[in-house]
């Protein structure tokens, strides 16, 4: 071996050694033989050297074997163990890599027992001291070749326990492929010694799971375990899981921030590749986790986990289970929606990578994923901006039903008690950019909220309100000022609105229950106004009884807050054919309840009838009657109860006939209520709307064919259009004493400054007896001119158009007035707008997406504020068919002939101008704003007690491993991801 013969001569030479070696040898030459050859083994730095002292060992170990039994004894295996050989050390792998080589050779020697209790102390010894991954591997070959050399009894538990410690310690150095699939194939060789040593004594399993349990929720160790963890788990039964579980959610000795660092070490494992059963034990401690209810853990791991779970999906090879998990993630988090909006922008992405990916594994992972996106989005209706991209991107994909759908949201929440995840919500980081400040959802409160927001942003009305001064007559106007104070100047991302919901909530509505806005705005503006008159009248007699009539006169002709902000007054004639006399009544309203026109598409034409001079209404400015909206597949749904249903002739009723009224809202009082009286007009005229296929957006025939979408204008001139009462339906008139054939016509009298318009979408169908919601898109002007009828003189009338700027859309999500969700958009809107508007040309609100605070517009939905655009909500319905709008607010434009120069800057300094709060509501706000700094701070702390473990650990991109940073791939999706042949870019 030390000779300078060229290299074939040696191996010449080695060879006849070798075959020489076979005949028989005295023992002095056979222990020169063994030395020399172990010499050659452990010290030679030549592979061919080695190779060769292996042969000749085992030769001798065959053909010797009463000489190699004595010079391989148990003192000179321990000496090995204990000292090493020469320069090699007892740490290095050749010392294990010699006793496997001579192990066979004395299985049945009177000595082999010695040998195997030395090595059952010795690799318990190694392994406590933490040997590299080489080692590792050595042991667990020996170990699995002779289960003889594995520790017994309480030490079999310590060596599993130390075994999982070292693996916890394991990590690839490599970056190539070939490195890494090494690396996985010597953690598996050292976990499958594990499940080779449970298969025979399964009472291990439990010790060594609490010892893998304390290694991943330590919160002291610098570095975090490995992954290579999860290969351990793979070999674990299932049979206990659930067992396991209960017990280590319901220990008092784990504390929060161990189980939280425990499972977000856990959930890191879905990058672990070919492993088997992880996602079984992720999904089960979150199950677990959920029934002792610790939904702080629960949150806290989903926001942080959920995107790097989401990224794994790009993977082939941990698809399954990172799409497993993150289903789980998903559908349990209900609450809020933070999780799911997270990923929302790598949505599309995510998507388009799938597509271009020829496998079973992305086919199927993309119709689950669209799945779930479809329950997210239907859990979370009201987010067009974010939605829009995501809905576009799984268009191609298969739709759940409805039922499907509301059966996974149902099965996976973590709780079905609400209330018992308010302290959990929301979770508010800051302010919203905007500078809008949002409303805490109060259990199926989205209804009140949107109303509040939109009366919010009523710019004239929100400072009138909050001018007003401390009045103990009007303490629900009181606590409504409260509320826009804080809405104004809180430093809080969102505020609740519980004070506010306990005094305005309407009797007969049901707590916890999806309830209808419009009706709710209805109530309250019924209740504000009623309370305002009260206060009139007790301050009328208490200036009577002093002797202030002049007061007395004053007050007596001033109008409510209500009525000069919102009344209007429409005016009802019929003309009898008969005699041609004609029967007039004048109403009051708040707001226009707006059926839909006949399905046959007729729609009112003022020239037809030389009685009707009205003008029709005009629309200025964008439409989106050009889009086409998505059509969806037919769905039936039945409605609650509790709706107040509006609904419009198609067959005229008359007045002879009323309208039955469906629902709690015959509670309210018609002859007191002031709210009530816009709705005679709705009960005189209105019967039942024919059938219309749910989430079908309805095509109406016109004389130039089709179109996709009503326009409001459609909507008011119906509304306004002169009504025939014959046959069934015929007038009883006073004069003639009989029933005759007449004509009713509506006419606007007084243009309110702020115009309510609802649109009635829940009909009653007669034909199939069901409650349903029409879907049919309405096409929402910026601009709109009403008519209104005014008195020329005593003898002639005369007609105007008065000119209204849209401010608010109230959006209904959902097939169902008890159920869905509301959401608005919203700006303020001035007569400084208006006059920019007029200037600039409308075009403008049609393309400027820009941020411009003095016409942008906002997305309110419950807590969350965002900047949006007239376009969004225009577009809504034709991305989200079941997103209607619903209730619409238009401001009455100042018209310059009403007033001065001079008054017309003075509405623009009310309406922007600072206002100065009284003294008691300024501290209150003070107070609170110090107050959430105080909570801010604290909740820093507590979170940074939580988390702090999960940060010595890299950002979830790095993921503990050499990440490709390839351009084009945030967040590990990039065109070369995916390859069904490749490790690249996973865990190490």
């Amino acid at each position: 071996m030390q000779s300078s013969y060229p290299m074939y001569i040696k191996q010449s030479l080695a060879r006849r050694v070798i075959e020489a070696s076979k005949q028989p040898i005295d023992s002095e030459q056979c222990w020169s033989m063994l030395e020399l050859s172990t010499k050659l083994f452990f010290l030679s730095e030549s592979c061919f050297a080695r190779e060769t002292a292996r042969e000749i060992l085992e030769v001798y170990g065959r053909y010797h074997s009463e000489e190699f039994e004595e010079f391989f004894n148990a003192r000179f295996i321990l000496t090995l163990l204990q000292e090493g050989y020469g320069t090699q050390g007892k740490k290095h792998p050749y010392i294990l890599d010699y006793i496997s080589l001579g192990l066979p050779f004395v299985l049945d020697k009177p000595t082999t027992e010695d040998i195997f209790r030395i090595l059952r102390i010795e690799v318990l010894r190694t392994v406590c001291e933490r040997p590299s991954l080489a080692i590792c591997v050595r042991i667990s070959r020996l170990l699995t070749s002779y289960p003889q050399c594995v520790p017994v009894r309480k030490h079999q538990v310590l060596f599993c326990q130390q075994l999982i410690r070292c693996i916890g310690r394991f990590h690839c150095t490599s970056d190539g492929e070939e490195g890494i699939v090494h690396y996985l194939d010597q953690v598996n060789t050292v976990t499958g010694l594990l499940q080779n040593i449970w298969k025979i004594q399964p009472t291990l399993v439990l010790p060594s799971l609490k010892e893998l349990f304390a290694i991943i929720s330590s919160t002291e160790d610098s570095e975090a375990p490995s992954n290579s963890l999860a290969s351990v788990v793979q070999y674990i039964p299932l049979e206990p899981m659930e067992d396991v579980v209960r017990n280590l959610a319901n220990s008092d000795s784990v504390a929060d921030s161990q189980m939280m660092t425990a499972i977000s070490r856990m959930i890191d494992w879905v990058s672990w590749p070919l492993v088997k059963n992880i996602d079984k034990w992720i999904i089960a401690l979150l199950k677990g986790l959920a029934a002792v209810k610790k939904f702080s853990i629960l949150i806290e791991v989903t926001l942080s986990k959920i995107q790097k779970v989401f990224s794994k999906l790009i993977y082939p090879v941990v698809r399954e289970g990172a799409l497993s998990v993150l289903r789980y993630m998903l559908l349990s988090f209900q609450h809020s929606p933070e999780a799911f909006h997270l990923i929302i922008p790598h949505i599309p992405q995510l998507i388009l990578c799938l597509a271009r990916e020829s496998s079973n594994s992305a086919s199927s992972c993309l119709e689950q994923l669209a799945e779930l996106i479809h329950c997210m989005v239907f859990r979370f209706s009201g987010y067009p901006d974010l939605y829009e991209p995501v809905m576009e991107a799984i268009k191609k994909l298969p739709t759940p039903n409805e039922d499907k759908i509301k059966q996974l949201l149902g099965q996976n929440a973590w709780t079905s008690q609400k209330n018992e995840l308010a302290s959990y919500y929301p979770r508010l980081a800051a302010k919203s950019d905007t500078g809008k400040i949002g409303l805490i959802n109060l259990g199926n409160t989205c209804y009140m909220n949107s109303i509040l927001q939109a009366l919010f942003m009523a710019s004239d009305f929100r400072h009138s309100v909050l001018c007003l001064r401390d009045s103990n007559s009007q303490p629900l106007m009181m606590k409504l000022q409260y509320l826009f104070a804080f809405l104004e100047h809180s430093q809080r991302p969102a505020i609740s609105p519980e004070s506010f919901l306990a005094s305005s909530w309407p009797p007969w509505f049901t707590p916890g229950v999806q309830q209808d806005c419009s009706e709710y705005l209805k109530y309250l503006l019924d209740q504000l106004h009623e309370e305002e008159k009260t206060g009139k009248r007790i301050s009328q007699m208490l200036a009577q009884a002093s002797g202030g009539n002049q007061l007395k006169t004053s007050q007596s002709c001033s109008m409510t807050l209500i009525e000069q902000m919102f009344g209007g007054r429409i005016l009802t004639r019929i003309r009898c054919f008969k005699c041609q006399g004609v029967s007039s009544r004048e109403e009051k309203f708040t707001d226009l309840s707006l059926a839909f026109p006949p399905k046959d598409g007729s729609m009112p034409n003022f020239q037809k009838n030389p009685h009707t001079s009205v003008l029709p209404v005009e629309e200025i400015g964008p439409q989106n009657s050009e889009i086409a909206p998505k059509v969806q597949g037919h769905q039936t749904t039945t409605f609650p109860e509790s709706l107040r249903w509006h609904q419009k002739a198609e067959e005229h009723c008359g007045m002879v006939a009323p309208i039955e009224s469906l629902g709690s809202q015959g509670k309210i009082s018609q002859q007191e209520s002031f709210m009530s009286m816009a709705e005679d007009k709705d009960e005189n005229n209105c019967s039942v709307l024919e059938s219309r296929n749910a989430l079908t957006v309805l095509s109406r025939k016109t004389t130039t064919g089709f179109k996709s979408s009503l326009a409001l204008a459609d909507l008011i001139n119906h509304f306004l259009s002169p009504e025939m009462l014959t046959s069934e339906n015929k007038y009883r008139c006073e004069t003639c004493v009989s029933l005759q054939d007449a004509e009713k016509v509506v006419e606007l009298t007084t243009s309110p400054k702020y115009l309510i318009l609802t649109l009635l979408r829940f009909s009653f169908d007669l034909k199939t007896m069901r409650r349903k919601k029409i879907l049919d898109n309405v096409s929402v002007p910026l601009v709109l001119k009403l008519p209104v009828t005014v008195e020329a003189s005593q003898t002639a009338k005369d007609h105007q158009s008065v000119t209204y700027d849209l401010c608010t859309v109230i959006v209904h999500s959902g097939l169902s007035s008890e159920s869905g969700h509301y959401y608005c958009y919203a700006r303020d809107c001035t007569d400084k707008d208006s006059q920019r508007q007029s200037s600039a040309g409308i075009k403008r609100f049609t393309s400027d997406k820009h941020i411009d605070l003095e016409i942008q517009w906002y997305l309110f939905n419950d807590t969350r504020v965002s900047f949006s655009s007239f376009e969004s909500a225009s577009n809504v319905t034709s991305f989200f068919p079941k997103d209607t709008a619903y209730v619409l607010l238009y401001r009455q434009r100042h018209q310059r002939n009403m007033g001065s120069g001079s008054d017309l800057a003075k509405v623009d300094a009310m309406s922007h101008g600072d206002i100065s709060l009284n003294k008691e509501l300024m501290e209150a706000i003070t107070k609170d704003n110090i107050k959430y700094l105080q909570e801010q701070e604290k909740d820093a702390r507590n979170t940074a007690a939580y988390i702090s473990p999960l940060l010595k650990s890299p950002p979830w991109w790095h993921n503990n491993d050499n990440d490709s940073d390839d351009e084009g791939s945030p967040g590990g999706l990039g065109p070369s991801a995916g390859g069904s042949g490749t490790f690249h870019g996973l865990v190490f």
